[in-house]
């Protein structure tokens, strides 16, 4: 297995951590959207790294990124794309058997409500089924929620892996691997039960200690869709979240 430690271009904030002729591989900084939506003027991701192969006289109606799975905006950490329509084709198709490992570290906050089993078992599943709201925010909706039209929440399955690493009175620190990929869905999944992430507003989180959504992706493992090489990227979260989540009785 590869693990790839080329020198890293930085622009704007975004590291390539590995280029060849079919993939990509960045660190996504938070605060930066993965890809445009309908009607975006901001920069992303895909924009800031056609710009960069642009200059570089590598980009064509064939060759240029093309996105293989989404980070939130406000999400750090290792991502991947495709350069050609083919490769993405390839990678979306087979996704669950070309990635082999996606983790992520999350500061959590411990509320009064907080989940005692997760607590005290430190590892664990979380298995409830998502929902979206009315701006396409996903949560675990409870057994009364209904929508605006009084119909039940449609709702979508999820399964998140976590290993609670660390804790205090406060904070948690957690790791996670999806098992699958649903949009907020680990914001989602601990505020449902009790561990809303450190900066999330949208899921009722009370602090802001690092001015940022405190959700990083920190490894990605998966087999080269064309060479079938194995390989493995790592960005640790910051040092302070650990610091942070410390009990220092």
């Amino acid at each position: 297995m590869t693990n790839k430690n080329q020198k890293r271009i930085h622009t704007s904030n975004l590291e390539i951590l590995y280029q060849d002729q079919w993939i990509v591989v960045i660190n996504k900084p938070e605060g930066l959207l993965s890809v445009p939506y309908s009607g975006c003027s901001q920069k992303t991701a895909i924009n800031i790294l056609e710009e960069m192969m642009r200059k570089k006289g590598l980009v064509n109606s064939k060759h240029h990124p093309f996105a293989v799975h989404r980070l939130d905006r406000d999400t750090s950490g290792v991502m991947m794309f495709a350069l050609s329509r083919p490769i993405q084709q390839k990678m979306m198709n087979n996704w669950q058997k070309i990635v082999t490992e996606r983790l992520y570290r999350c500061i959590s906050e411990i509320s009064k409500n907080a989940d005692a089993e997760i607590l005290s078992n430190h590892r664990g599943i979380i298995c409830d089924e998502l929902a979206k709201n009315a701006h396409h925010i996903g949560f675990v909706p409870k057994n009364n929620d209904k929508a605006k039209n009084g119909r039940a929440f449609k709702t979508v399955e999820a399964k998140t892996h976590y290993h609670l690493i660390e804790k205090n009175e406060k904070f948690a620190l957690f790791e996670l691997e999806l098992e699958t990929g649903k949009k907020n869905q680990i914001r989602a999944h601990l505020s449902a039960h009790g561990f809303p992430l450190a900066g999330d507003i949208e899921h009722r989180a009370k602090t802001n200690p690092f001015s940022r959504l405190c959700l990083h992706a920190r490894t990605l493992e998966f087999y080269h869709p064309q060479t079938g090489e194995k390989m493995k990227f790592e960005i640790p979260e910051p040092v302070e979240w650990s610091e942070l989540c410390k009990n220092r009785k």
